[in-house]
């Protein structure tokens, strides 16, 4: 199928450089030529809608004199036949035929000018049209800094009340899911989420659970990425989740490397709070431990066994370490 280009043939311009003169300074000629357009095109627009004013006032006028017409008709039909209102009748008749004429003259009139508007040139006006326009404003409110008190209240309270959605969205193994997943529940697009994701996993980790804690990683990075993106861009996480999700599902390859670089050194950092835990929940138990040891002298027998020369660690030796535990008072003797 061919395209015609000929409406293309006519295209008025109002600055055609061609189209001068030596005697008017040009940029005023080219402003002069395009007032004179536009008085023009308002003038010819004027004209339409005057008409199709018109036309719809001649409509309501014709529907009004029919409806009396019926009336009248209908009347002398019962026998409420007299000369005045026959007079009536006549002149409301000739009022309908008129106004009939009328309407068929205002739509002549109405597609003369629509034929007209047809062959008018195209212009710098009149040769395109936005089909949308749309403007955003990502502009920061002046929030207050939030203290470190408040930042724990306020993480502790999401958490009680959305840890359950949380730990399912942790579950997800699907780009899909998890874009539906936040689709369904956008209040979890934020820092809290990450925190308590990273949260699950080192507890996993305790508990030697490793795959689960590779899974929970996993969605933990990708609410970091869906936030460092949202900084990046100056906008709402909740706003641009589908973006990222857009963005990893046909991901280059320098991006798929990043995601699973930072993924890798998340569960590295994991392990590390782990062990750094655990290591301190065996201190505490070491030290109850001693506590429940310390005898009324305040000494650790174990620590004062250890303490004695290795030649002397024997069991005839017991009761002197018992005396160092336990000393004798003069009251006492």
């Amino acid at each position: 199928m061919w395209i015609d280009y000929s409406a293309w043939d006519h295209i008025y311009v109002s600055d055609d450089e061609e189209a001068t003169s030596p005697f008017v300074d040009t940029p005023s000629l080219f402003r002069m030529r395009h007032r004179s357009r536009l008085e023009k095109m308002a003038a010819f627009q004027q004209r339409g809608e005057d008409l199709q004013t018109n036309f719809a006032e001649c409509q309501r006028l014709l529907e009004e004199t029919q409806r009396r017409l019926r009336y009248l008709q209908d009347g002398m039909k019962d026998g409420e036949a007299d000369e005045e209102k026959e007079a009536e009748l006549k002149k409301v008749q000739s009022e309908v035929e008129k106004l009939k004429q009328d309407e068929k003259s205002f739509q002549l009139l109405m597609e003369d000018h629509q034929r007209e508007e047809k062959k008018l040139p195209w212009n710098v006006d009149t040769i395109s049209k936005e089909g949308f326009s749309k403007s955003v404003l990502n502009i920061n409110s002046s929030r207050k800094q939030e203290t470190l008190q408040e930042k724990v209240e306020k993480h502790k309270t999401f958490v009680e009340k959305y840890a359950k959605e949380i730990k399912h969205f942790g579950m997800l193994r699907r780009w899909d899911d998890s874009q539906k997943y936040l689709s369904d529940h956008p209040h979890l697009v934020c820092e809290e989420t990450a925190n308590y994701l990273v949260v699950i996993c080192i507890d996993y980790e305790i508990d030697e659970k490793h795959a689960l804690m590779e899974q929970i990683a996993h969605q933990a990075i990708v609410m970091q990425f869906i936030l460092d993106l949202a900084r990046t861009l100056s906008v709402d996480p909740r706003g641009c989740f589908r973006q990222f999700f857009s963005k990893i599902k046909t991901a280059d390859k320098p991006y798929q490397n990043a995601f699973n670089h930072e993924l890798e050194l998340l569960k590295e950092r994991i392990c590390k709070c782990a062990r750094l835990r655990m290591d301190g929940a065996m201190k505490e138990l070491e030290e109850e431990e001693k506590q429940t040891r310390l005898g009324p002298g305040g000494l650790d027998p174990v620590e004062v066994y250890e303490s004695l020369p290795k030649v002397n660690q024997g069991t005839h030796l017991l009761p002197t370490a018992l005396f160092l535990l336990f000393p004798i008072h003069k009251d006492s003797l």
